[in-house]
């Protein structure tokens, strides 16, 4: 068994991480490699499913576009990870649009030989509901969260988990690399942009975060989870 396997399998874990060698490389065969630029699409919202991607390089972010316009952040998912799986067992639409944050690296599987692998291949099939049922629960928290916390906790708290998962230290602090937008941001916690705004702004007042052109850095993270926990 894997390090991964024998440890907490959450959202966070990519799907390729969860496989043994030998499962990887007969998934990985079964497809053809691509290419994105930054700010393709890599599947459309409501589209037929005919494939599922596996993401060998890059960023990219999965959103819900609502009938009035509203765009939510749902997550970004990044090398290892598997996207477009949901729809493909279900045999539904796509739920959500994937875009590439910068350049994609990724492999192509189509939807009937990747059914067909997950029956020959029990246990990477099983590792596949795993993956579901975590995001389904990560899912299930958020919503949670939206109804308990504040917007200023919810963003607090998102920024602290960006910065773990795409923060890199400089001599300011922790610089996200993801590159979101206000606008994202908002998406992401359910709320206005103007609502962020404000909030990144009065962050910015108190030298908590520093936005430039580079990104948003974080300077106190400490104060970050203090905000986060409600005080």
């Amino acid at each position: 068994m894997t390090p991964s396997r024998a440890s907490r399998l959450d959202d966070q874990v990519p799907f390729l991480a969860r496989l043994e060698h030998q499962e990887r490389v007969a998934l990985l065969e079964l497809g053809r490699p691509m290419k994105y630029s930054p700010r393709s699409v890599l599947v459309h919202q409501d589209e037929p499913s005919t494939h599922v991607m596996v993401i060998l390089a890059g960023w990219t972010k999965v959103i819900h576009s609502a009938a009035n316009g509203y765009e939510a952040l749902l997550a970004l998912r990044g090398p290892g990870d598997i996207v477009g799986e949901a729809s493909a067992v279900s045999g539904r639409s796509r739920s959500a649009t994937v875009a590439a944050l910068g350049k994609v690296e990724a492999v192509t599987i189509e939807r009937g030989r990747f059914l067909d692998h997950l029956a020959d291949f029990p246990a990477t099939a099983l590792q596949l509901l795993s993956l579901i049922g975590d995001r389904t629960q990560a899912s299930d928290r958020r919503r949670v969260e939206q109804g308990a916390l504040g917007v200023r906790e919810r963003l607090s708290l998102l920024i602290l988990e960006l910065s773990r998962t795409h923060g890199v230290q400089d001599a300011e602090g922790v610089r996200l690399t993801t590159g979101l937008s206000q606008h994202e941001l908002a998406g992401a916690v359910g709320a206005s942009r103007e609502a962020v705004a404000r909030l990144l702004k009065e962050l910015r007042e108190r030298d908590i975060v520093r936005t430039s052109r580079r990104g948003l850095v974080i300077v106190r993270p400490d104060l970050l989870r203090r905000i986060g926990s409600g005080e």
